[in-house]
């Protein structure tokens, strides 16, 4: 199939390369669009009791204003807010609000002094001395895309000039965050693509090399970009989409475009006519890529299996990038390859560009430091083990938490804001938690909430609830929790009440919310661990034909996996990095945490895919077990680097991030990528490969029966030698 479709991208290079532009730059341009579209939403559960909670109240009472802007005023030292100048400021501000900015601003919901939009709430919305206040600013908007896309329009409608203004409130700090999140993929562009140019640059020994795999990253970016908005018209979609989709895009697609361009150099180096090298090179390095890609959307597609819509859109975030990252690869760069022919070496170094021979890559470096690996697998395998296990170890203190404005730096003016308004006006939080009564019985709901304002942990009773005026049957009260971190107890005993009949009663707010999304998470994660090592699994089979080195992979990548969690633990959770990072130490936000997962495996999985292919290809000729392993990592080394270089590179930008979430990513990429790419891949698993002897390829007969009948392979074309198995990418 790849024989057939090299030829035809090189007998119609002209017209795939016109096509594929022009369809993604078409995507681009419409995706400029999506960070205008994205969501601080999809956190919950909708099927849990909290959503319904908040489903219901909404229905019942409207949609809930009152935290969406809260402004924080100081009194200058020696007066209070009660001074009429200092006053009068303020209440012309907020009387401006809902004119200046007509569907946009719905009003003053609450303010301590008296406005047009709403009455003066006296002592709930000051101190006692009087030198703080606040007041409550709806935003118009009837789910958090629309909220957080008017919220940017007037953040800074709130200055007042010679008044201390502070501004938080859900929709600041879920704009904040976002907001950030954009400002990190603009570092990570003018930061990582001069470094990764660089890099090629050395790789390649060329320009127009090097220029090529940033071409189909770049182009890549774009094109996902408009397919991730297009998925904002159908469902709700997470702003850490657009990281991710950056991350991804350029990480991948200028790792795939390494390995055709080094592939089809190769090819061309050897003597082959530019048709027969785009043909070779689809058939091994093309083959190779979509099998990866596939096995990375895999791992991906685990996080539909939740049910938040945060890690569905991160799913279908990822599933569109690197299924369009393979596409690109093997479409556009043909082309452009078929266009190019010998002019691909242009403007280099003769010196960097010299392509080696078979006999010297297995006889360097890789060559030489496996051979020593296998001279000493015990020792190696040993020494490693308890290495990675050591790593391991503090992922004992792994803890899952919520979404706040903590995961801003500790110095952000948004959380600063927030932090003093939660302390001072504890009625003012953004994490309230709700009780919701269907019932017509004011008595014993009565009874309920007397039962209710018993549960521990609770900074003031609830209110009397009051009564919905569409659903005569449906009461709604709140309070806080005076330890937020400390909600379940809470959470356990109101939902553990024994109602008197005739009472429904549903606990809902942000406590209930995060609650509920973790047991969800809890209970799906089995289901999607299993589902990935069985489509994995089934999908290495298929390829190599054997049973064993499925399970070794897996093994391996859990091994990295389970590493990489533990230093992520160390420096975040443990707070060992809290200082040069600039972060409150605090458990990892369990939404990320199972992202981590599925990307970190994914990336794993892909290079161990680029190493057994071409052990297997060695084998396949007739190579011994020890001389397959030694040929594959000998071939692979190099490159596998180079690959893992990049994205290190690409991830590392991240790294520089105000947002701890994205640091999360970063550090967790770093580390996955290092341990991967080093101790497993170039020492582990010759290690191990050693000691399993030809058992490596075992698998019963009935599976090779299959494999025989429906394996992946691709047979050699009278076109396509031995010599062409090679894996892609070796000088």
């Amino acid at each position: 199939m790849f024989t057939r479709w090299g030829d035809v991208v090189y007998r119609f290079r002209f017209g795939v390369l016109g096509v594929v532009v022009a369809a993604l730059l078409a995507l681009g341009g419409y995706g400029l669009g999506l960070h205008d579209e994205l969501s601080s939403g999809g956190m919950d559960d909708p099927g849990s009791e909290s959503a319904l909670a908040g489903r219901l109240a909404d229905s019942a009472f409207g949609r809930n204003h009152d935290l969406d802007v809260v402004v924080l005023y100081t009194a200058p030292p020696g007066r209070t807010v009660d001074d009429p100048e200092f006053s009068r400021k303020i209440v012309d501000n907020l009387n401006s609000l809902a004119r200046a900015y007509p569907g946009v601003i719905a009003g003053v919901n609450g303010a301590y002094w008296q406005t047009e939009t709403g009455r003066a709430s006296g002592s709930l919305f000051a101190t006692s001395d009087r030198t703080r206040a606040v007041a409550a600013v709806a935003i118009v908007g009837d789910n958090d895309t629309e909220m957080l896309r008017n919220t940017r329009k007037v953040k800074d409608a709130f200055a007042i000039p010679g008044v201390d203004v502070q501004v938080g409130g859900l929709q600041p700090v879920a704009g904040t965050l976002n907001d950030t999140l954009a400002d990190d993929i603009r570092r990570m562009e003018f930061l990582a693509f001069p470094v990764v140019a660089l890099l090629l640059f050395f790789i390649f020994g060329g320009v127009v090399a090097a220029a090529l795999p940033l071409i189909v990253g770049g182009l890549t970016m774009l094109g996902a970009s408009g397919i991730v908005r297009t998925f904002t018209y159908v469902t709700e979609v997470n702003s850490f989409v657009a990281p991710v989709v950056s991350m991804i895009g350029a990480g991948l697609a200028i790792d795939y475009g390494l390995f055709i361009v080094s592939r089809f150099r190769e090819e061309l180096a050897e003597g082959h006519d530019v048709a027969a090298a785009v043909r070779r090179t689809m058939t091994t390095a093309g083959r190779t890529v979509v099998f990866s890609a596939t096995m990375i959307i895999a791992s991906a597609g685990g996080m539909l299996l939740f049910p938040q819509g945060f890690l569905k859109s991160i799913a279908y975030g990822a599933i569109a990038t690197v299924s369009l990252a393979a596409l690109t690869a093997i479409t556009l760069l043909p082309a452009m390859l078929a266009i190019l022919g010998a002019r691909v070496d242009m403007w280099g170094s003769r010196r960097l560009r010299r392509t080696k021979s078979a006999h010297e890559v297995e006889n360097g470096f890789w060559g030489r430091s496996t051979q020593w690996v296998m001279k000493h697998p015990v020792k190696v395998a040993g020494v490693l083990c308890v290495v990675l296990v050591l790593l391991i170890l503090p992922a004992r203190n792994l803890a899952f938490g919520g979404f706040s404005e903590r995961y801003l730096p500790p110095d952000n003016s948004t959380r600063v804001a927030q932090e003093q308004i939660d302390a001072t006006f504890p009625g003012r939080r953004s994490d309230p938690i709700d009780l919701i009564f269907v019932s017509g019985d004011t008595v014993a709901i009565g009874a309920a909430l007397k039962l209710a304002n018993q549960a521990p942990g609770l900074a003031t009773k609830f209110e009397l609830p009051s009564r919905s005026p569409v659903q005569s049957d449906v009461y709604r009260t709140t309070t806080t929790l005076a330890d937020s971190d400390s909600a379940d107890a809470t959470i356990d005993y109101l939902r553990g009440i024994e109602l008197p009949d005739g009472v429904r009663m549903l606990v809902g707010g942000v406590p209930a919310i995060q609650k509920d999304s973790l047991d969800a998470l809890l209970e799906r994660m089995p289901w999607m661990i299993a589902l990935v090592l069985l489509v994995t699994t089934l999908l290495m089979f298929l390829t190599f034909g054997s049973l064993i080195l499925p399970i070794k992979a897996a093994l391996m990548s859990a091994l990295g996996l389970g590493s990489t969690l533990g230093i992520l633990t160390w420096i975040f959770i443990d707070g060992h990095g809290a200082g040069p990072l600039n972060f409150t130490p605090q458990p990892i936000q369990a939404n990320m945490l199972v992202m981590i997962i599925a990307i970190i495996y994914g990336l794993s999985t892909d290079y161990e895919v680029f190493l057994l292919s071409r052990m297997v290809e060695a084998r396949a000729q007739g190579a011994t077990t020890t001389e397959a392993v030694r040929i594959g990592t000998a071939h692979t080394g190099r490159i596998i680097t180079a690959a893992a270089l990049i994205l290190l590179v690409v991830t590392g930008a991240f790294a520089f991030s105000d947002l701890v979430l994205m640091q999360y990513v970063a550090y967790g990429m770093i580390a996955a990528l290092i341990i991967d790419a080093t101790v497993l891949r170039m020492l582990l698993v010759p290690a191990t490969m050693k000691l399993l002897g030809d058992d490596c390829w075992w698998a019963p007969t009935w599976m090779k029966t299959v494999h025989d009948r429906f394996g992946l392979g691709e047979s050699p074309s009278p076109a396509t030698t031995a010599a062409d198995c090679r894996t892609p990418g070796i000088r």
